[in-house]
């Protein structure tokens, strides 16, 4: 069994795949309750993903089971690697993009990760990845406009929202939801114009939030950074 592990900004998420099938998930914010989520399993590899200085950490806890890779930018990939300056580039993004090409090969893919930032990762049909955008998410953006004003309150997203805000409150709504989805909108209508039969593959705590928006045709993939860390796990196999 592999155990993949994605240390996010918000959480630490492991996956457990068997014969290429993610089986189980948790999730979890406790370094020492790692290791009593995996005692349980029988697991020979691990790769673990950090947007966090917390690698070090995860693997100690870690290693009664299994001496884990961590991935880089210097990592074996299952794709090539363009971006000017790989060693800057984190490495969610990468396990995003390794998962796009894993269950979309052969098709040019725009990746969505709609979390604490909101990221495009863009891969054509050849699997040469070019790089992408970063911009605030949603949660930043409110965090934003209350730390940064004088009066404006600091507000959490909402399902039913108007266009028109008629209070503080609302037009924070609006301007923040409504803007963020126009911007996720306009993005893609950008990298279609070189190939209208780009894949949209949309993952994060948002992207759910954002999919109910989108006039595009997307698809959501809750799990593809998980899905993504396998697949250079076992790419990296034939390495070892």
């Amino acid at each position: 069994m592999n155990l993949v592990i994605d240390s996010g900004n918000t959480s630490i998420k492991l996956g457990l795949f068997k014969n290429g099938t993610l089986e189980k998930v948790f999730t979890t914010n406790d370094y020492n309750q790692l290791a009593r989520i995996i005692t349980g399993f029988d697991i020979k590899r691990s790769i673990i993903s950090s947007v966090r200085k917390d690698q070090d950490i995860i693997k100690e806890k870690i290693l009664f089971k299994v001496n884990p890779l961590l991935l880089s930018s210097g990592l074996q990939l299952p794709f090539k690697n363009n971006y000017e300056t790989p060693q800057t580039l984190g490495p969610d993004r990468i396990a995003g993009v390794a998962g796009a090409y894993y269950l979309y090969p052969g098709k040019s893919s725009l990746v969505i990760d709609a979390g604490t930032c909101i990221t495009y990762d863009f891969i054509d049909k050849e699997k040469n990845y070019y790089g992408g955008a970063i911009s605030p998410g949603i949660s930043i953006r409110f965090k934003a406009l209350n730390a940064f004003t004088a009066g404006l309150p600091l507000v959490e997203k909402e399902e039913d929202i108007s266009f028109i805000g008629k209070s503080s409150k609302g037009s924070i709504l609006s301007g923040v939801l409504n803007g963020a989805t126009a911007e996720i909108l306009g993005m893609i209508g950008e990298f279609k114009k070189n190939d209208q039969e780009l894949n949209v593959i949309m993952c994060g705590g948002d992207a759910r939030f954002f999919e109910r928006r989108l006039k595009e045709t997307i698809f959501v993939v809750p799990d593809l950074v998980l899905i993504g860390l396998n697949s250079i796990l076992e790419y990296n196999e034939r390495f070892l």
